[in-house]
């Protein structure tokens, strides 16, 4: 099939739940995508962070087909050792005490505050149910967790939305410290906002944060189901602050392109599920861990998260050229290959015209534009989209 035909095809089958792009693609290699009609494109969306190591990265591929001929799935109700293997690395590598897998992000941020939830409840009250996250957060798409993303947009048209919830605004303490209370059993952060316009956490916000949580008798839920992995240049982003948290959520880059979440928590918080408490059918299957163990494998002894804070650190610097040349360029902001531009005119028309040119980039919030590439890629890539995306906002100007 051609891009015509899958696009037409789509549109009639598929449901528009999504703003869907007209592109195609059909192939992929490292920071290379091709769509139906054999045009390439160097992506620097990389399925929204999530193909991490680039697309169908040789040892994803080969401990998929492996276990593929081993064994796909088998019930939760048994013991899995790809399983067992995963959470121990995941475990080793947080400092956190235990694991959960699901199949999303959004379904470990549903662990993560049923979980809260339930430890309140025994340890403290059953009145003690309060989440607190930021406005611009963005945490999924289930009804509990477009509830606690602070973004009206996600959430208009699905009232009655789940009560429990309060927002505050991100990085100030001052506004958290006002809004946490005996009510509250968790308070529930990105280190970095992804899609809230990639907008970085302090040092002395999220450490204030911490103690209130200890002074309130809340838990600490940090979701870095786009931030962790090696996306920031670290590992996990929260080791670029020091603050552990008592919860921990991951998704997106953990699988190598394989769908696969994961809940951690410390050991006294972990404890408090028992059986029959919360599950999930697919979360953990073999072929998943095993998927998931060869991308994690990779990123820690490939050398790609040192990788990934270096060509960040160069990309940031390149991008900030940015503000000088255009005046429409406000900011440059970002950690890692986590990476905004923040623009006072509308990106999607650069989106566009990049795509045209052969680079894929995206927007968040209308005006941010966000780049989240492979974290294998080097600065010659580097080089070749600021080339391309600099072609394009040429053609731009402020209003």
């Amino acid at each position: 099939m051609n891009t015509k035909e899958i696009l037409d095809m789509s549109d009639q089958y598929l449901m528009r739940n999504v703003g869907r792009i007209p592109l195609a693609p059909v192939r992929g290699e490292g920071a290379l995508l091709w769509d139906a009609d054999g045009k390439e494109y160097l992506d620097f969306v990389s399925g929204i962070a999530v193909n991490s190591l680039g697309h169908c990265h040789p040892a994803v591929v080969d401990a998929i087909t492996r276990q593929a001929k081993k064994l796909i799935h088998c019930s939760n109700l048994y013991y899995i050792e790809p399983q067992a293997l995963l959470a121990k690395f995941l475990v080793e590598q947080s400092g956190l005490s235990k694991a959960f897998f699901c199949n999303s992000g959004a379904e470990a941020n549903e662990a993560a505050i049923k979980l809260a939830r339930k430890h309140a409840k025994l340890k403290f009250s059953p009145d003690k149910v309060e989440i607190i996250t930021a406005w611009q957060s963005f945490h999924g798409r289930t009804l509990a967790t477009i509830t606690a993303t602070g973004q009206t947009k996600y959430q208009k048209g699905f009232e009655p939305l789940p009560e429990g919830f309060k927002y505050v605004p991100f990085n100030d303490l001052d506004a958290m410290e006002q809004s946490i209370g005996p009510a509250t059993c968790a308070v529930l952060l990105e280190p970095v906002q992804g899609e809230g316009g990639v907008n970085v956490a302090t040092r002395a916000y999220l450490e204030g944060v911490k103690m209130l949580c200890r002074e309130n008798g809340a838990l600490l839920i940090f979701d870095e189901v786009q931030t962790g992995l090696g996306r920031t240049g670290q590992f996990l982003a929260l080791q670029h602050y020091g603050v552990e948290p008592d919860i921990l959520t991951l998704a997106k880059a953990l699988g190598g392109g394989f769908p696969i979440g994961a809940m951690l928590a410390t050991g006294d918080v972990a404890g408090t599920f028992q059986p029959g408490d919360h599950a999930s059918t697919f979360g953990g299957n073999p072929l998943a861990c095993a998927a998931a163990l060869a991308a994690m494998e990779e990123l820690l002894l490939g050398g790609v998260i040192k990788n990934a804070a270096a060509v960040g650190a160069y990309m940031q610097d390149k991008l900030k050229d940015l503000v000088k040349k255009y005046n429409y360029v406000t900011e440059v902001r970002g950690l890692g290959l986590l990476l905004g531009v923040e623009l006072i005119i509308e990106g999607k028309g650069i989106v566009e015209g990049c795509q045209e040119k052969g680079l894929l980039i995206n927007c968040v919030n209308g005006n941010v534009l966000r780049f989240i590439p492979p974290l294998t890629i080097n600065r010659q890539d580097v080089d070749l989209a600021l080339e391309i995306l600099e072609t394009v906002m040429d053609g731009f100007q402020a209003n």
